[in-house]
């Protein structure tokens, strides 16, 4: 057998900091920080201070492995530690803010965190989760100005710590650069462990033309928060092709949102559904207030209707469908039309995409039936099952967790879907939010997205509740926009339009909001909660 003549060069994000540094030491990183006000500086900056943490972590008696966990806002901070942590050798280990205290402390225990870096404006919440374990060093982020309180030490003290005298540890590329826990929405939330190879794979995969896109010109945000999957890996591939980044901080509310959009020019914004959704509105009550430029807008964690996909095209705003989960590091779906497409109708151009896409380069996807049929006809329903690079094939500590993944190297991923001739993925439900009502599969999503699809409705999630006669029969909650209200009779009507009549729910329930998940999703486990009691009619 021949061997190759290419170089061993290990694929480490250590690479993707100097080259930041070498090539686009101008480019601008910019924060909103608590009290409203733009905190920016230069790649420049950002790799001195970054490397300044990883030698500040080693002189603290970080050790190749460590995990060093953080609990932070999108902010420039949170990017020096995205970067400096696996600099030194550690592990980044982005924490939940929005779990329970409890949870969070569960996760850092079980990762076996040292460290904890920390906004000031979480320390609150740093006490609650100290009931339940305990870090060797806190260092907290004085986003405020004010200097932290005696039982933490500062974060800029850390950096000063250091000498400038830095030397990367020989790191190979498969060794673990970050690490991150499912929300747990189906009990324990369980541990990725993602290395720099996938980290660095996955960055070139998303920076394709037919995914995201990113080049140097970009303005990027990641309103996604970055506990959240990585900030779905938006960080990395900016800093790899030298994109600006603007970091909303803790201000992800429409208005917030769409000044920073305008102020910085942003061109690139990552998020889940319920964000555009408020955007959408707003830019709906008020379509002169803000001056924005095209801005191609990733949207995943759960389904879209088409009708969000067509409002923003109407603002000259590219909303572009992907799944992910936090097992794919998170992306491995993107949809973008085919070129012999752009022919096609506009209602089924509009069709296509609101499916979840296509496999991204290097992630393979299947749909596999209850007799191990794989389905390919865009019809059928199947588990979404995916491997690749930056999937992972096994959880952290978790040996009892391998019915997750099949025999033959796959992972499972609970969701149900369709794939297509062409290859397009649609997600169906959730193999939990199924509903089977005589004998027969409801799609949940389906039904939700042409709820909101009405003009009056901002928001609907559909679950399945125990029937006597039909096992169980779908009841939606909806949420109306602003000073709209629609009758019962007017939303069958209009689902009548697209679905079987057994398909329709058999009641609506009209809330001032939907339940979420820490993630931002629709958390149908606490609307089960809510509607467990449901009386049905004799």
């Amino acid at each position: 057998m021949i061997q190759s003549t290419m170089m061993d060069f290990p694929l480490t994000l250590n690479y993707l900091l100097d080259r930041a540094v070498q090539l686009f030491p101008r480019a601008e990183i910019v924060s909103r920080l608590p009290d409203r006000t733009l905190h920016r500086y230069t790649y420049v900056d950002f790799y001195q201070r970054a490397r300044k943490l990883a030698e500040s972590l080693q002189k603290a008696g970080l050790t190749r492995g460590d995990r060093v966990a953080t609990l932070m806002w999108n902010h420039y901070a949170h990017l020096e530690a995205y970067f400096g942590i696996p600099a030194a050798g550690g592990v980044t280990h982005t924490l939940n803010l929005r779990l329970h205290p409890q949870d969070i402390a569960y996760i850092a225990k079980h990762a076996g965190d040292r460290f904890l870096i920390v906004d000031d404006i979480l320390l609150p919440l740093v006490r609650e989760v100290l009931a339940g374990v305990q870090f060797e060093r806190i260092f907290v982020v004085s986003l405020t100005g004010e200097y932290p309180p005696n039982e933490f030490e500062s974060y800029e003290d850390l950096l000063a710590t250091a000498t400038g005298h830095f030397d990367y540890p020989d790191l190979a590329e498969n060794e673990a650069a970050a690490m991150c826990y499912t929300s747990g929405t189906t009990g324990r939330p369980k541990g990725v462990v993602y290395s720099h190879r996938a980290m660095v794979l996955h960055s070139f995969a998303t920076s394709l033309a037919d995914t995201f896109a990113f080049s140097q010109r970009d303005v990027v945000t990641p309103v996604v928060p970055m506990f959240h999957a990585n900030g779905w890996g938006v960080p990395y591939s900016a800093l790899m092709v030298g994109a600006k980044q603007v970091f909303p901080g803790p201000y992800l509310d429409p208005e917030n949102l769409l000044d920073l959009f305008e102020k910085e020019q942003v061109t690139f914004a990552a998020g889940v559904p319920t964000i555009w959704l408020g955007i959408a509105q707003l830019l709906e009550r008020q379509p002169q207030r803000f001056k924005l430029q095209s801005i191609r807008m990733a949207v995943g964690g759960a389904a879209v209707p088409e009708g969000l996909i067509r409002t923003f095209d109407h603002f000259n705003l590219q909303l572009i469908h992907a799944w992910g989960m936090t097992e794919t590091t998170p992306t491995a779906a993107v949809s973008r039309l085919k070129r012999h497409m752009d022919t096609l109708p506009e209602d089924e151009r509009y069709h296509i995409r609101a499916k979840q896409g296509v496999a991204v380069p290097f992630v393979e996807m299947r749909a596999v039936n209850e007799e191990e049929v794989i389905l390919w006809d865009g019809k059928k329903m199947g588990e979404l099952q995916v491997r690749g690079p930056w999937i992972t094939g096994s959880y952290y500590g978790e040996e009892a967790l391998q019915k997750n993944f099949t025999t033959d190297g796959w992972f499972r991923t609970g969701d149900v879907v369709t794939i297509d001739s062409e290859g397009y993925m649609k997600i169906v439900d959730r193999t939990k939010d199924l509903i089977k009502s005589g004998g027969e599969w409801i799609s949940s999503v389906d039904l939700e997205n042409a709820l909101m699809d009405h003009p009056d409705v901002a928001e609907a999630s559909v679950i399945g509740v125990a029937h006597p006669k039909w096992q169980e029969r779908p009841i939606a909650a909806v949420v109306f926009k602003e000073g709209r209200q629609v009758s019962e009779e007017e939303l069958r009507a209009h689902l009548t339009e697209r679905f079987s009549k057994w398909w329709l729910p058999d009641a609506f329930v009209i809330l001032a909001e939907i339940p979420r998940t820490s993630a931002g999703k629709f958390y149908k486990k606490a609307l089960r909660e809510q509607l467990q009691d449901w009386q049905w009619d004799e």
